[in-house]
């Protein structure tokens, strides 16, 4: 007969120990529901693979921010040859935009992911609140990296920003996401349109200012403002030696002579970006939403839809592409041409070429991932994708400390094309240091810094047969 382990104690102190045993178990059934980070068995591979290989395509399109003179781009390309000009034309043509669409579609499916992987605790925080706490570190993150780091490319500012206004369309319908997508994309292309129209209207004025001063005739108000307005814009499109000088010499100069130049940059472009550039990232974001309902990015997918995309994706995103950059070398080069030439901005197919070529990506991804023919390979970029904040953050750090003053001081001493040497130095130390990382740890360290902060809690770091 089973004997009652209650019976063998004192009176007395059976209630109270008791009352602490059924305490403690609905304390730990409390704390397994409570949020918590998503363990390393539970992640989808695939996301992981996807966003690694996008963080360290970003760093293709970072790189000249980090240490080239962007005013020399119009020399460079105003000779089409050499490998200056095939560096950028390749980089344009197959990569340009498509890696930051790709990582803020991969965002937007991580922030759906975050909420679905959550359960609403009794007492504590809701599944909101450590949502909202998460984006909140996520901008003042991106604060550090603007005003302590120095790369006034940040994105974790913005990212932040804008994954706050995803919230209330974590449950909306993959069709609604689309709409959605497609309301951000026409907003971004009227807004371009009226810029594109106005700098049009602008040369017209100058030219018939001009006309009327060389018959010795007196403009209009209206023609006066418009010519000076272009004579402006032409101005900020050619090389201003004095200028450059006093760009090289801060950028190379200490950490608070380039703190000090940078301030003002970085203060315009978080108040710009956050004007302009807020919808081409929740267009994105929107589409990885929908993505992530589709089962497109879990690897859910039959082959054939993947082999599909991946050839519409190239098929009309690589030409629409390969239109794209030499409209936008000869808008460096030469400007008034494009204006002259085009009556609407021919970069209006910027977003359409990116989704298509982001999705091309993604799809020949999947299906490498899918064919298990370098699996080495694929672990790499996701543990990379796995450890993205830390990377991220890790290449602000090595590029500015390669290029900046009170580094290295590599700012505008190499040629465009060896820029893609860092860049490839900086991949291969990722590849390599994340998955062996990840063999100890369960976070990459700013991951861990994250989510110790999200939760306020410190989370367990070394990895155990029982975190993983």
């Amino acid at each position: 007969m089973e004997t009652n382990p209650i019976s063998l104690i004192p009176a007395d102190t059976t209630a109270p120990i008791y009352a602490d045993t059924v305490l403690s178990e609905r304390n730990q059934e409390i704390n397994e529901r409570a949020p918590q980070p998503v363990a390393k068995a539970d992640r989808i591979q695939t996301i992981d693979l996807i966003r690694g290989f996008a963080l360290l395509g970003i760093l293709m399109m970072n790189i000249p921010g980090f240490g080239f003179l962007w005013t020399t781009l119009r020399t460079v390309l105003s000779k089409p040859e050499g490998p200056d000009f095939y560096a950028f034309t390749i980089v344009g043509v197959a990569f340009e935009g498509t890696m930051r669409g790709l990582f803020s579609m991969l965002f937007g499916a991580g922030m759906v992911l975050f909420t679905q992987n959550k359960q609403e605790s009794e007492n504590g925080p809701t599944v909101a609140e450590y949502y909202y706490r998460r984006l909140l570190w996520l901008v003042l993150f991106g604060v550090f990296n603007a005003y302590i780091l120095l790369w006034f490319g940040d994105i974790l500012f913005f990212y932040g920003l804008c994954g706050m206004l995803l919230y209330p369309f974590r449950r909306t319908k993959a069709a609604w996401l689309i709409g959605l997508a497609i309301a951000c994309l026409g907003i971004n292309t009227i807004r371009t349109e009226l810029w594109y129209s106005e700098l049009r209207s602008n040369r017209s004025g100058y030219l018939e200012a001009v006309a009327l001063e060389k018959v010795h005739k007196k403009p209009t108000e209206k023609q006066k403002e418009a010519k000076a307005a272009w004579e402006k814009f032409e101005k900020n499109t050619k090389r201003d030696p004095k200028k450059e000088a006093k760009e090289l010499k801060a950028m190379r100069g200490d950490y608070g002579t380039v703190f000090a130049h940078l301030l003002p940059r970085n203060s315009d472009d978080e108040i710009y970006g956050t004007y302009f550039g807020g919808w081409d990232m929740l267009l994105m974001m929107f589409v990885g939403m929908a993505l992530l309902q589709w089962g497109f990015f879990a690897n859910k997918l039959p082959t054939s839809t993947y082999l599909l995309t991946l050839l519409i994706g190239y098929g009309i995103g690589l030409p629409i592409s390969w239109f794209y950059v030499k409209s936008e070398v000869t808008w460096l080069v030469h400007p008034t041409q494009v204006v002259d030439n085009f009556r609407t901005i021919p970069f209006q197919v910027y977003d359409v070429r990116r989704i298509l070529l982001a999705l091309g990506h993604a799809s020949l991804l999947i299906l490498i991932y899918r064919s298990n023919v370098v699996p080495w390979l694929m672990k790499s970029l996701t543990a990379v994708g796995q450890m993205a904040f830390t990377n991220y953050l890790m290449q602000s750090i090595i590029c500015t400390l390669f290029f900046y003053g009170y580094g290295l001081g590599y700012y505008g001493k190499l040629a465009y094309h060896q820029l893609y040497y860092v860049v490839a130095c900086v991949w291969l130390f990722q590849l390599i240091i994340s998955p062996i990382w990840l063999n100890y740890f369960r976070f990459g360290p700013f991951e861990w810094v994250w989510r110790s902060l999200t939760y306020w809690k410190a989370q367990p770091m070394r990895r155990t047969l029982t975190t993983d």
